[in-house]
């Protein structure tokens, strides 16, 4: 096959990029900024048609990464980058998926599960889940996460293509052990000595790399799967079960939980919000179970541990994992 993977020089980029070369399949990622790779890479704006736009034509899956990280201040600057870069590249990718001559068999473009409501009563879900925005428990700054996630769905939605079929890939955090990535993060909290964040109760959505990349190949190979789907663990759990799990795999001893009031300080010391720890982000891939996708890490504490075994052996105790490549 031949994969197109916009905004793939990120560490879900690499990790869709490494999988599908280490299959003898051929790659292409679109980048802003090329850099030497084992793949092809190929520049793009993100938002104008270039010369990128041949890669698609014939393709046989399109997998749209690209958007500005929202690991970072939500100030006036990253609010705007971070929408435009998913709006504008999702509008330029849709126009040219719809033109090409021989359309791609596939467009899977990614979103959040941030989308979904902060909730705790019951899990979301592709059928029942609640879309966020309007919960009247959750801050008003919040509700920045779900304008963006509805209107990067909406461009997708927009895109009349009837040759391609199109999924929106509603995806928790996908935990790898990589520098700089959500495990990287939580990681960083066990060996500080922190345990839960907040109250703990939270739920915590996620899923293992390992599920994410075979849940990708999945959606490319089962033709009847379009729209919406969950990719994220059948087991998401309160913050405070979550970090002890990763607390015990790590072998840590110190556990200090952090109360909600602190966590503002900690946001602006590692230039991140606080959204992104204390949102309860209870969503299950319902589709993918129904569909007889098998998970290999359906519980925290196997993927905790097989993380935390992968990261030692990557970089040492408390050194950093080299990089993929």
């Amino acid at each position: 096959m031949k994969i197109v993977i916009p905004g793939g020089t990120g560490h879900v980029g690499t990790l869709l990029a490494e999988s599908f070369h280490r299959g003898g399949e051929e790659v292409v990622v679109l980048s802003r900024n090329p850099q030497p790779a084992p793949w092809r890479v190929v520049n793009w704006d993100g938002r104008s048609v270039g010369v990128w736009a041949e890669e698609i034509d014939g393709a046989d899956a399109v997998i749209n990464l690209a958007g500005r990280s929202v690991d970072c201040r939500y100030n006036e600057v990253n609010r705007r980058e971070i929408l435009e870069s998913r709006v504008f590249s999702t509008r330029v990718l849709g126009r040219v998926i719809a033109k090409v001559r021989r359309s791609p068999k596939v467009w899977l473009q990614m979103s959040t599960a941030t989308i979904y409501a902060h909730r705790f009563d019951a899990p979301n879900d592709e059928r029942t889940g609640i879309i966020g925005g309007i919960e009247p428990e959750a801050p008003a700054e919040w509700r920045f996460s779900i304008d963006v996630a509805q209107a990067w769905e909406r461009e997708t939605d927009l895109t009349i293509c009837p040759a391609t079929r199109k999924v929106k890939l509603r995806t928790a955090m996908v935990m790898m052990p990589e520098h700089g990535g959500a495990f990287h993060a939580l990681l960083r909290n066990i060996r500080l000595g922190f345990g839960r964040l907040g109250d703990g109760k939270q739920y915590m959505s996620w899923i293992h790399a390992d599920d994410f990349v075979r849940a990708i190949r999945w959606l490319i190979a089962h033709r009847e799967m379009s729209g919406a789907v969950n990719l994220a663990s059948p087991h998401p759990l309160p913050n405070a079960e979550f970090m002890r799990a990763l607390r015990d795999e790590w072998g840590a001893h110190l556990s200090l939980p952090v109360p909600r009031w602190l966590l503002p300080l900690g946001a602006a010391l590692f230039h991140t919000e606080t959204e992104l720890v204390l949102k309860s982000r209870r969503a299950v891939p319902r589709r993918l179970l129904e569909s007889g996708f098998e998970f290999s890490f359906p519980d925290w504490r196997a993927a905790a541990h097989d993380l935390c075994a992968r990261w030692r052996g990557a970089g040492g105790e408390l050194g950093e994992p080299a990089p993929s490549y």
